[in-house]
């Protein structure tokens, strides 16, 4: 699995998982997914992506996206 796979997974999983919590506990949860959204866009302009740099880290090998 590569760096680009696992990113969009992870965003996917926090994604639905704020919607789950927003709608089951608070619906302040849903700061989590415009977090992660905003995350997103700026990545998409910007090349960096916080947590592909952590993938990196621990040597998960790199996709297309994020070289």
């Amino acid at each position: 699995m590569t760096i680009d796979q696992m990113v969009f997974r992870i965003a996917g999983s926090f994604i639905l998982l704020s919607l789950l919590l927003a709608v089951a506990h608070s619906y302040n949860w849903l700061w989590m997914t415009a977090f992660v959204g905003a995350n997103m866009i700026q990545a998409s302009f910007t090349g960096f992506c916080p947590m592909a740099k952590l993938l990196k880290m621990i040597g998960i090998k790199p996709g297309e996206a994020f070289k």
